[in-house]
């Protein structure tokens, strides 16, 4: 068996009618499904009638979660990474197995779907011919002071992230 494939696969960020046929398909076509939270995935996955495993993948378990990931790519499972709401990767986990599987050659593939932040910015009247993206700030303090004093002078329109 050759080496496998991870599909980046986009899900809803709020309307479950707002996943594509090609983001289902690779759900149930894939071998395993790494997800930042299951239960909410499994929500997901109930919903549409999907009955492929799932793994999960988080921010606190990333360090021991990528190398067994790895291996089962290298061993030529299909797997498909899920964040909870929009792209996985974009201020979310998952860009840590992402850059690995590059690193190691296996082949990543996007499937595109909803994002937040031009979701958000499609219906704010801002300019969208340029913008930065800056995800979250950092949560307080000085380090929050500091890249909010570095964006002052930024002419484009600036998307941020808030939990």
């Amino acid at each position: 068996m050759g080496i496998g494939q991870l599909w980046v696969v986009g899900t809803p960020i709020g309307n479950l009618e707002d996943m594509t046929a090609r983001a289902l398909r690779i759900l149930k076509e894939v071998d395993l499904i790494a997800a930042e939270d299951t239960r909410h995935t499994g929500r997901l996955l109930q919903h549409f009638g999907i009955t492929t495993p799932q793994i999960s993948l988080h921010e606190h378990n990333t360090r021991q979660r990528v190398p067994q990931l790895l291996q089962r790519l290298e061993a030529g499972q299909q797997i498909a990474l899920v964040s909870d709401a929009g792209l996985p990767g974009v201020s979310d986990p998952g860009y840590e197995l992402i850059i690995a599987c590059i690193a190691a050659a296996i082949p990543v593939t996007p499937i595109p779907g909803p994002n937040a932040a031009l979701t958000a910015l499609m219906a704010s009247g801002l300019p969208m011919n340029r913008f930065c993206f800056e995800g979250f700030l950092p949560p307080k303090g000085r380090d929050r002071q500091q890249r909010l004093a570095a964006l002052q002078q930024e002419t484009r329109t600036i998307l941020l992230y808030e939990a």
